[in-house]
């Protein structure tokens, strides 16, 4: 059954972001890649509209809207990993990815909860 809610996100390349997501995340994959039936004013036939795909089982649609929309902090993905070594990973492959993020040290959100 398919979800009555699905997150959209403009992207760039929304195929490679959803190639990422997917290589990335547990539960993640892409599912469906739309392409343009004909030319349009800005593409052409053949070219990749939207991508279907999930992070962690939760639908989304990534639409090639193109650089004038800018990802910010208003949208984010919030994952919950087991253990640090679950936190390292999936730090490092959204840095090395260009992505923006401080990453969480739980020793050090452990140790201050024990004050």
């Amino acid at each position: 059954m398919k979800p009555k809610n699905t997150i959209c996100l403009w992207f760039k390349d929304a195929h490679e972001a959803a190639r990422f997501y997917a290589a990335t995340f547990p539960s993640s994959e892409v599912t469906a890649v739309h392409k343009a039936p004909a030319d349009y004013p800005s593409g052409k036939a053949g070219d990749v509209l939207t991508v279907e795909f999930t992070v962690l089982g939760i639908p989304c649609l990534g639409l090639n809207g193109g650089p004038a929309f800018r990802h910010s902090e208003a949208f984010s993905f919030q994952i919950a990993t087991d253990d640090q070594a679950e936190t390292d990973r999936s730090w490092n492959a959204i840095i090395g990815n260009g992505g923006q993020v401080k990453k969480i040290d739980i020793a050090a959100i452990e140790a201050a909860q024990r004050g």
